[in-house]
């Protein structure tokens, strides 16, 4: 038998490479869904569902294995990344079943599943509407798993950031003192009148850049960009952070610096290179929602608590870790009620 060369020794070497990956990746932590606790009630599993470890990646597998079903074949893998998986859409299941029962066409929407819902009802019968039960489950579980898990991100990036820049936070709350007061809870309403709260938290999702790749695009049609043919098929991979760090762009764009989204008046501004959710027609459908849960939750732990770093504890690093997202490295912080 004769050594191994060319094409079959690389195929070899890959898929030895993967299998030692996964190997290693699911042995050397402990399990992700066991380190959290659950989530509110009604839904108690939903809090270690969408609680993933980005350190520990093996558990939140299925994405990959949804490209590449092969590795299913590797023993254990199937039975630690599937179960996950088949809870939650169970789950999201049981929640969109109790939504159609009290969905009433008459009345305005609720929600984005009201409104899917009534579309639903209008193409009935076309095959090539792509409004129908598949499609709605697949909005509702990308605005839960990736909605979610990207604004705990950055809110562990506001935070961290907050407690590095204390004059930053203090100015954040005299304008939420100022314009909102200790009695309210905050509304969305009240954005238009902060803009320097507004401009703080676009500054955390810029500096943060927690996709700095994005997700992978495919051009659905024959594309012609600056004299070069991107034929229909292929993948794209766009670089956030070359526009997010741009330096033509912004004036420290390796620093945490607010007055990026001032004027000199110092009303919010939004430059054309902000676009950490990407851009165009295939810009991050839960924009909206992350935009409103950001603003809420920043403002309300603000509203209620200075923080800071622990006395005695050493000032932590602002460079992120790169997982399947950029997330700020471990740190601890000393929340003291206002």
């Amino acid at each position: 038998m004769g050594l191994l060369t060319g094409d079959a020794l690389y195929s070899v070497a890959v898929a030895l490479a993967v299998f030692l990956l996964l190997v290693d990746l699911m042995h050397r932590r402990q399990r992700w869904a066991a380190r959290y606790p659950p989530g509110p009630v009604p839904v108690p599993g939903l809090g270690n569902l969408l609680q993933v470890d980005f350190e520990n990646p093996a558990y939140s597998f299925y994405k990959v294995l949804n490209a590449f079903p092969m590795l299913l074949r590797i023993p254990g893998v199937a039975e630690k990344a599937l179960p996950a998986l088949k809870a939650f859409l169970d789950l999201q299941d049981e929640l969109l079943t109790e939504h159609r029962m009290t969905w009433d066409p008459s009345q305005p929407p609720r929600d984005l599943t009201d409104a899917f819902l009534a579309e639903v009802v209008k193409v009935k019968g076309n095959p090539e509407s792509s409004f129908n039960d598949e499609n709605l489950r697949m909005v509702v579980g990308n605005l839960f798993t990736a909605g979610m898990v990207t604004t705990s991100t950055t809110l562990a990036w506001a935070l961290l950031l907050m407690i590095l820049h204390p004059d930053e936070q203090r100015r954040v709350q005299q304008e939420i003192d100022k314009v909102i007061g200790p009695g309210r809870c905050p509304e969305m309403a009240d954005q238009a009148h902060m803009p320097f709260t507004n401009a703080v938290i676009h500054e955390v999702q810029r500096f943060a850049d927690i996709i700095p790749m994005n997700l992978p695009h495919m051009t659905s049609r024959d594309t012609e960009v600056q004299g070069f043919l991107i034929p229909k098929g292929t993948t794209l991979i766009t670089n956030l952070s070359s526009v997010l760090k741009d330096e033509t762009a912004w004036e420290k764009p390796l620093k945490f610096y607010p007055a990026h989204f001032l004027d000199a008046e110092g009303r919010f501004v939004k430059p054309e290179a902000f676009m950490p959710f990407s851009a165009g027609p295939r810009i991050c459908l839960g924009e909206p929602l992350a935009r409103m849960e950001l603003f809420l939750f920043f403002t309300s732990l603000l509203q209620r608590f200075s923080f800071s770093v622990p006395e005695g504890q050493p000032r932590p690093s602002d460079h992120g870790v790169s997982y399947f997202l950029v997330i700020p490295p471990p740190y601890q912080l000393c929340a003291v009620a206002r």
